[in-house]
C-alpha cells in the first residue's frame, strides 16, 4: 500500500529527527541549520515526491533530502558577499583576515557522491544510508532491500571508492 509523506511522517517522526541530527553533525562547525528546521525542510520535499512504497523507501528518501537540503545550504553561505563564506580571524588590536572555514570539503563530497551515483546508484544510496543518516548495517539493508553482507561488501567499495576520488 502506498503512503503519503503526510501519512508516514507522524509514524517515523522519531527516527526522522534522529536522522536529521547525524546528518547535521557531518556538516562544518558553526552550522546554522538547526534540527527542526532540516527536519521540516525535507518534510517539504518528500511531500511533493509521495507516495511512498513503504516506511524504508520513504527514510531512505529522507536521507537524500537532507543531503541535499546540507549541501545547498553550504552553497548558499559560501556565496554570499564579503569573505564567501569565510570566518574571520583577529589577528592584532582589530585586524582581522578571512580563513577558511573547517567542514570546506562538504562541497568535495557532494560531488564525489555525484560521481559515484554516475557509476552505482545502490552505492550512493548506501553512502547516503551510512553517512549521511547514520543507519547500522541493518537498518541499511533493510531500506535498500539487501542482505547485510551485501551491504559489508558495499561499503568497502564504496569507501575505497570515495577515498580515490577525494585524495
Amino acid at each position: 500500500m502506498r503512503r503519503s509523506a503526510a501519512e508516514l511522517v507522524p509514524l517515523l517522526h522519531a527516527q526522522l529527527r534522529r536522522q536529521a541530527q547525524r546528518a547535521r553533525r557531518l556538516g562544518p562547525a558553526g552550522e546554522t541549520l538547526q534540527t527542526t528546521a532540516l527536519l521540516h525542510e525535507a518534510f517539504l520535499r518528500l511531500d511533493r515526491s509521495g507516495p511512498w512504497q513503504d516506511a524504508q523507501h520513504f527514510l531512505g528518501a529522507a536521507a537524500m533530502a537532507m543531503r541535499q537540503i546540507l549541501v545547498d545550504d553550504w552553497r548558499r553561505r559560501q556565496a554570499q558577499r564579503r569573505g564567501g563564506g569565510a570566518a574571520e580571524v583577529p589577528l592584532d588590536d582589530g585586524i582581522e583576515i578571512a580563513a577558511p572555514v573547517p567542514g570546506a570539503d562538504v562541497l568535495a563530497v557532494d560531488e564525489a557522491l555525484r560521481a559515484l551515483e554516475a557509476q552505482s546508484p545502490r552505492l550512493a544510496r548506501l553512502v547516503e544510508c551510512r553517512f549521511f543518516a547514520g543507519y547500522s548495517e541493518a537498518e541499511t539493508a533493510q531500506a535498500l532491500g539487501v542482505s547485510p553482507a551485501t551491504v559489508q561488501r558495499d561499503w568497502a567499495k564504496a569507501r575505497a571508492w570515495l577515498h580515490r576520488a577525494l585524495s
